[in-house]
């Protein structure tokens, strides 16, 4: 059987592009790439610090420190810290107050007639010890600045005689020395005397 040219043709041209069709197919690649997402870099939050407060308070000196603390805490009042807990005044001068006190050093209290210190540290002597002490502690808070002459008023119930001398800014209780003024405590101010003053008619 004989075919036409043109059957001939059309044979060989879908033949050809059957071909074309699957080289196309094997040209084509079989793997995909795989795109990684972007990292995200990673975020940190800071806290930021707490501001302080403008208008907290600093503490100041002798914040919470009773008359009775200061005396145990500073060596040259050791003497007083013993005679204070010797008399059961400890609780006393840590009260409110105010108060203010004519503190004798360890040298007054070392200057007193031998055997003195000892006997009034003797618990039959605690209502002498007692008496000594108060009245050594004014009952009200006077800074060196608003000290002035004339009788001051004591817990023990005897008034003290200070004077002042203005020109040289001093201060004597009865025959005792302020040596250092204006020891601030929470209740109350504390000045060292020189002497330990001893009241009217205590019989040591």
């Amino acid at each position: 059987m004989t075919r036409n040219p043109i059957s001939k043709r059309l044979v060989l041209g879908l033949v050809g592009l059957s071909s074309a069709v699957v080289l196309s197919a094997c040209n084509q690649p079989t793997d995909t790439a795989e795109v990684e997402p972007a990292e995200t870099p990673a975020t940190t939050t800071e806290v930021p610090a707490p501001a302080e407060d403008p208008t907290a308070e600093a503490p100041t000196a002798g914040e919470g420190e009773t008359v009775a603390d200061l005396a145990a805490s500073d060596e040259s009042f050791s003497t007083l810290a013993t005679a204070i807990e010797a008399a059961g005044l400890t609780e006393t001068l840590s009260g409110e107050g105010p108060y203010t006190v004519f503190a004798p050093t360890n040298e007054a209290f070392e200057a007193l007639p031998e055997g003195t210190l000892e006997q009034l540290l003797l618990p039959e002597n605690q209502d002498i010890l007692t008496q000594v002490l108060t009245y050594h502690v004014v009952p009200n808070e006077l800074p060196a600045s608003e000290i002035t002459a004339g009788e001051v008023a004591t817990v023990e119930g005897t008034p003290v005689t200070v004077e002042v001398d203005e020109a040289a800014g001093g201060v004597m209780v009865n025959n005792a020395m302020v040596v250092q003024p204006d020891i601030q405590a929470s209740n109350g101010v504390i000045h060292a005397v020189d002497q330990v003053i001893l009241p009217p008619g205590a019989e040591l």
